[in-house]
């Protein structure tokens, strides 16, 4: 929808439908990765709103925190290293660069990782807490 939005609004992505495919794709199998998290929270809290609120407070932070809303240059030097090295950030910036036709290598193999990190460390601990239930 935001995709379309913007096509609507004029953005025009260089790398054509593929990179928008490729973008996408990566945003998907960073969520699948971030899914673990909130499926363990999931098991952990008693109510919906309990894991509603928990995950609320994990990702506000690291989604404002991130280049996705401000130029991270116009943020104090502080708060800028910390937009530099926040996942959010590093998927934004490989996602716009799929898009765009000049995504650094680096950027999406860092997403891929996080991913896979959360999903190796999430997994089991979702799968044996479910179990035990």
């Amino acid at each position: 929808m935001i995709i379309v939005l913007g096509v609507i609004l004029g953005y025009r992505p260089g790398a054509g439908v593929l990179g928008v495919v490729a973008a996408l794709a990566l945003v998907v199998v960073f969520a699948f990765g971030l899914s673990w998290v909130f499926t363990t929270l999931g098991l952990l809290l008693r109510s919906p709103n309990a894991v509603m609120n928990a995950g609320f407070m994990g990702i506000f932070p690291l989604t404002f925190l991130s280049n996705v809303f401000v130029d991270p240059q116009t943020l104090p030097a502080a708060l800028e290293a910390f937009v530099e090295v926040n996942p959010i950030s590093i998927l934004a910036t490989a996602s716009r660069g799929l898009m765009e036709g000049d995504a650094q290598g680096g950027d999406i193999v860092i997403v891929l990782a996080v991913a896979a990190v959360l999903t190796a460390l999430f997994a089991p601990l979702t799968t044996r807490l479910y179990r035990s239930r």
